[in-house]
């Protein structure tokens, strides 16, 4: 039951990171409450369909400041891959209300583009805007601030991100997301500190056993350690778990610290030729 208690939180925070606006605060100004109105319906259609971005226009017409419809707008340009228009308009979101829509722009920048520097950018502007928590990504995977340290991480600055992640990990107020103590281990087995690698991997598998890129980097931990049996028993354990599904996927972009089944098989066979 403890394991289940993580997944259920982060479901509730993506599940409401952006919630449908309440129109009624919108009452004092007509055409702004109608624009309201209009992204409402938009929402009742299939996400990117030629109803659902009719009525996003009209309500971006009726309304030119009502940010949320031109994030919502936004998003399925970016689900194609269509860039080049997702940001003409989630630049516009974040022009009109930047607290709100800045950290969601720096995390697509990471897991979309790998903009490191624009993700950075924008991360760190937002904690300059506010008082209080940042938050967590779109998907409620990752907190914000272990984006950040990932962008760090992705660009070569081991120390920064190493400092980034334990500080939030040490937050009385934090609990480790599903993917946390995996990439802080995958960054210590990068920097060559192999011992601290496992440890945090091993942390990783107490908190949610689920990831055979877990037992892939602990195999190759245990490699460099010079400990043959655990190497090729963590490979072994990994390509099992991959073959029956227990991976990190994602349906849209390729997530960091991420690897393959042929990269196992490649392993494996180094392994067991030395046998």
């Amino acid at each position: 039951m403890k394991k289940a208690i993580p997944f259920f939180i982060l479901f509730l925070l993506s599940w409401n990171l952006y919630a449908q606006p309440n129109c009624e605060i919108y009452k004092a100004d007509e055409k702004c409450y109608n624009a309201c109105q209009e992204a409402m319906r938009a929402i009742r259609y299939e996400q990117g369909s030629y109803q659902s971005q009719a009525h996003f226009d009209k309500s971006i017409e009726l309304c030119p400041t009502f940010a949320y419809s031109y994030m919502e707008k936004a998003v399925p340009y970016l689900k194609r891959g269509l860039f080049v228009e997702w940001k003409a308009l989630i630049d516009k979101a974040v022009e009109l209300e930047p607290k709100e829509y800045l950290g969601y722009r720096g995390w697509c920048r990471l897991q979309f583009l790998r903009d490191y520097e624009g993700a950075i950018n924008d991360i760190e502007k937002l904690k300059t805007l506010v008082n209080y928590d940042i938050g967590y990504c779109q998907t409620g995977d990752y907190h914000l601030s272990i984006a950040l340290a990932l962008c760090y991480k992705e660009l070569g600055d081991m120390d920064k991100a190493r400092e980034l992640m334990l500080e939030q990990l040490s937050s009385k107020k934090f609990s480790a997301g599903l993917y946390d103590y995996y990439h802080i281990g995958v960054l210590e087995y990068e920097a060559g500190n192999h011992e601290k690698a496992l440890t945090y991997l091993d942390k990783q598998l107490e908190a949610n056993d689920y990831l055979g890129e877990t037992y892939y980097f602990k195999a190759l931990a245990h490699k460099q350690l010079n400990q043959p049996e655990q190497y090729l028993q963590n490979l072994k354990t990994a390509e099992t778990y991959y073959r029956s599904g227990k991976i990190r996927t994602d349906p849209y972009a390729e997530m960091i610290d991420k690897i393959y089944l042929n990269d196992i098989l490649e392993e494996m066979e180094k392994a067991t030729s030395k046998e």
